[in-house]
């Protein structure tokens, strides 16, 4: 089973303003701060969220106007991104145990696996210990445990809103990685041991 995060990188082109506060200051690290504050940790509905931004090359001839004093110059720049899709398969590491369910760290993003969707057992879940148990299986899930998982639902950010990711376990091949990495037999005898 190949297991992906949809990285990836665009090329893009800008127009990056610089202050008059900034023009003793080397031209491409003021560019390339002026470009990660209007571009990282956003989302565009085709790139999906911005992750980093790289690579930025900056026209050293730009345009100064006069109603503010800044100059504006070209700018090229590498973008690279994280888009999650419906059904892609991933891994990642939970961070956080709720009442309703698990936070699982996916790529920069933060994802909810409700309880429902965690395993195919009756689930108790002890957010203040920080761990979910199976009631007939034994299983425990804490933070910190690296789990697979199925993307079920993406609901990007619109206006101030945050995105939404929802996952599952419920399928084969699916949970967490010392879950999936036991052999039948040896998941059956663990269950008879507890």
């Amino acid at each position: 089973m190949r297991v992906q995060l949809l990285f990836k990188a665009f090329d893009l082109e800008d127009t990056v303003r610089i202050p008059p506060a900034m023009f003793l200051q080397d031209l491409v690290s003021v560019a390339t701060q002026q470009l990660k504050s209007k571009y990282e940790n956003t989302y565009d509905e085709d790139m999906g969220y911005i992750i980093i931004v790289d690579k930025v090359e900056v026209e050293q001839m730009g345009k100064v106007l006069s109603r503010d004093g800044a100059s504006y110059h070209k700018a090229r720049l590498k973008v690279y991104t994280m888009k999650p899709t419906l059904n892609e398969i991933v891994e990642g590491e939970v961070v956080e145990i709720a009442t309703f369910g698990v936070f699982v760290r996916v790529g920069p993003l933060d994802a909810l696996l409700h309880v429902s969707q965690i395993m195919n057992d009756y689930v108790t879940v002890d957010a203040a210990q920080g761990l979910i148990v199976g009631k007939e299986s034994g299983r425990v899930l804490r933070v910190g445990d690296k789990v697979r998982v199925r993307v079920v639902a993406v609901s990007p950010p619109k206006g101030v809103s945050v995105g939404k990711i929802g996952l599952t376990c419920r399928q084969p091949h699916l949970g967490k990685l010392e879950w999936i990495s036991k052999k039948p037999i040896e998941a059956e005898a663990e269950v008879k041991e507890d």
